[in-house]
């Protein structure tokens, strides 16, 4: 079985490392940057990570999806409930709509601090909804300083050798580095009941096929888990015991994934800022019916539910439905 040498290793997670770093530092569109200036005011936190679809296709009418890493929670402006909360399940989710140069935009903004950040990165957790995220090109769009991107690159190499090992352990027992991606990808989609489909792991990969395929190996060598290549193919060297723990351990996540999203669901109810705000524009994009929404539903979206329902049925959106 090939083993790889600690200079080997060392050399591999250089490479990650630089690749990871490198894609944090790539421009985004101006109106990204000035959205979340706008957004974080006068607070410092130690840094704002862009991710997701608006990443991959800009969007400027879409959804925005930002992480703002905090050194402690209590550095971010919320309720005290909602601090709590996000000690207990995190992350936290707000919806801000901000105008710029005559244009609304609309972001999801998610806070975690960096010790949260910590261990939802690392080999220990059973939860895979941040790792999973940040194993994807993401971009440090805002840093408090050399020693906070440091640390928030730190996590994000974590993720990404968390997704390496997975894949390995999940995907096939001989494939491309495509398979082993999709292969992960679709057990992540799997254990968080996200509403996706088929294609959307291949989605994922289109247009940065050649990162994927470089990490792969080197995020291997790096954690010192033997493969070898027949052409194309990679062919992981896991132990038929070590396989089978670890499609064991992710049995667990899928099960507690499903939970924890549902309690996420729970959760937002009550601490989703700008919630209300976040599915009104939903429906208003997919349907064209305009919500009303005063400051009273806005605060208590649950409490005017019944109101809410009413008002949509009034317009014509369950007919439109059915």
């Amino acid at each position: 079985m090939p083993q790889f040498s600690l200079t080997d290793r060392t050399a591999a997670a250089g490479r990650v490392a630089h690749l990871l770093a490198h894609d944090l530092v790539q421009p985004v569109a101006p109106f990204v940057t000035q959205f979340v200036t706008r957004l974080l005011g006068g607070a410092q936190p130690l840094g704002v990570v862009f991710y997701g679809s608006a990443l991959r296709v800009p969007d400027p009418e879409g959804i925005l999806d930002f992480y703002v890493i905090v050194e402690r929670l209590d550095d971010w402006t919320s309720g005290y409930l909602a601090r709590e909360a996000n000690r207990i399940l995190p992350p936290n989710v707000e919806y801000h709509e901000i105008p710029i140069e005559g244009r609304t935009i609309r972001a999801k903004v998610a806070i975690l601090s960096i010790a949260q950040f910590r261990r939802m990165t690392g080999r220990a957790t059973l939860d895979t909804t941040v790792w999973a995220r940040f194993c994807q090109p993401v971009r440090l769009v805002w840093v408090r300083g050399p020693e906070a991107a440091d640390a928030i690159l730190a996590c994000i190499i974590r993720a990404v050798g968390q997704a390496g090992r997975w894949a390995a352990a999940l995907g096939p027992a001989q494939g491309t580095a495509d398979d082993y991606w999709l292969a992960l990808f679709a057990h992540t989609y799997g254990a968080e009941l996200r509403v996706e489909n088929g294609r959307r792991p291949r989605s994922l990969l289109q247009g940065q096929e050649g990162r994927y395929r470089s990490l792969l190996p080197d995020v291997w060598r790096a954690d010192g888990l033997p493969f070898r290549y027949e052409g194309d193919q990679l062919i992981p060297q896991l132990t038929p015991e070590l396989r089978r723990n670890m499609r064991e351990g992710w049995w667990l996540r899928g099960r507690l994934g499903r939970v924890l999203n549902v309690s996420r669901l729970l959760k937002g109810a009550f601490t989703f800022e700008g919630g209300a705000r976040y599915i009104a524009w939903k429906i208003k994009r997919h349907s064209g019916i305009e919500l009303p929404l005063g400051p009273f539903s806005e605060r208590h979206p649950l409490v005017c539910l019944p109101y809410l329902l009413w008002k949509l049925r009034q317009a014509g959106f369950f007919r439109r439905r059915g």
